[in-house]
């Protein structure tokens, strides 16, 4: 049973880790796009 855990325990963090990493680019990218360029766009007046 305790083989079972260990196996289950590295599963279920894969999704949990790269699900953080991608939430993370996401945020960064959303900010970025939605904040920052809008700052250095030429076609603004």
């Amino acid at each position: 049973m305790t083989l079972a855990a260990v196996v289950w325990h590295w599963w279920i963090a894969l999704p949990l880790v790269i699900g953080g990493i991608v939430l993370i680019l996401a945020t960064v990218v959303g900010y970025v796009v939605k904040v920052v360029k809008p700052q250095y766009d030429p076609n603004q007046k």
